[in-house]
């Protein structure tokens, strides 16, 4: 949210209209921000009793009259800014009234970034994948289960699978495009090749079936190139001042990687059970063949093309449960064969 004028005033802008809010502290806004994501993470009507055990500052009232008083400034101040909080009963005998906010509602349309607001986003997820905020995010989970709240938190719900963002040279070259200085890095052309020396005047990065380019004007070939970031094998140093290097007008970094980048791996088609309203991002690819039950649980037997056996088994395992490979047997091997890992690295 945007900030003006003195500190801890803020603007929220509605449509034509402007809404000018009293200052905040950092506690309340902190306070805020985990109780969207109590709401949002839950699938059912939360009582406010319930709330105040589980979100982070509510337990400091002093009384429960100080409590549903700073609740119900917290609940005003969210609609306020928009966030459309629904009010409703949860099914059962001792049905009280609670709160939640649909994702349906909260999610974002589609949003077309510039270049700059694109490098942005790519370091904030970046961060995001670090382990001491992903560390965060999972402690609130286990918070959430341990009250007893439903939490839905099955990625592809919202975002399908992301691309790895691990290679060390990634964010470096990312600050070089924001600076808009030159770059130099040692880069292999094939797995097995030696590396050669590049000077490169980045003009983005660009991920592309799974994996990361950047694309610019290679100053030693004189021409427009991109290079596969995975494959650069050494510290990416700026050259120069900044500013130095701009974007030309028209340029579509996309279609330059999408018709220099090596072929797309073989597809290959496998059968699968997928839970009863599970796994929404691979139930958008797959062919449904009918109604199965696995070991006592409800699903369908679905058909899916997928990409090589690696990105495949990455994917499938990543909705634990949810997803089980029937055929074929390399891809099912592959799929257990993470998971194994994953629970032994877990102790």
């Amino acid at each position: 949210m945007p900030v003006h004028g003195e500190p801890g005033a803020r603007i929220a802008t509605h449509g034509l209209s402007t809404v000018r809010l009293p200052p905040v502290s950092s506690a309340r806004v902190e306070r805020l921000v985990n109780l969207v994501l109590c709401l949002l993470s839950s699938r059912q009507y939360l009582p406010a009793e319930r709330v105040r055990r589980i979100v982070p500052g509510y337990a400091d009232a002093p009384s429960d009259e100080a409590f549903f008083r700073m609740f119900e400034r917290d609940k005003a101040e969210l609609r306020e800014l928009g966030v459309p909080l629904e009010t409703g009963r949860a099914p059962g005998f001792d049905a009280r009234e609670g709160y939640r906010i649909a994702r349906r509602d909260y999610e974002l349309p589609d949003i077309d970034l510039e270049p700059e607001e694109a490098a942005a986003v790519a370091l904030a997820a970046r961060l995001w994948d670090s382990p001491q905020l992903a560390g965060a995010a999972h402690g609130a989970l286990l918070k959430l289960r341990a009250a007893g709240v439903e939490v839905d938190t099955e990625p592809s719900v919202v975002v399908q699978p992301r691309v790895r963002a691990s290679e060390p040279a990634l964010i470096p070259l990312i600050s070089a495009v924001q600076a808009g200085q030159v770059v130099t890095f040692p880069h292999r052309k094939h797995p097995a090749g030696q590396p050669t020396a590049r000077t490169l005047e980045p003009w983005g990065v660009v991920s592309w079936r799974g994996r990361w380019y950047v694309v610019g004007h290679d100053r030693d070939r004189d021409a427009t190139r991109c290079f596969r970031i995975s494959r650069i094998v050494g510290p990416v140093r700026t050259v120069g001042p900044s500013g130095a290097v701009r974007r030309p007008a028209g340029v579509d970094l996309l279609a330059i990687v999408a018709g220099s980048a090596e072929p797309p791996p073989v597809a290959h088609t496998a059968r699968l059970w997928l839970a009863e309203g599970r796994a929404h991002g691979l139930r958008r690819r797959a062919t449904v063949l009918g109604r199965m039950a696995l070991d006592g649980v409800a699903g369908d037997l679905v058909a899916v093309e997928l990409p090589g056996y690696d990105v495949a088994a990455r994917w499938i395992a990543g909705l634990g449960p949810d997803a089980v490979v029937l055929e074929p047997a390399e891809l099912a091997a592959a799929v257990r064969a993470r998971l194994v890992a994953a629970a032994g690295s877990a102790g």
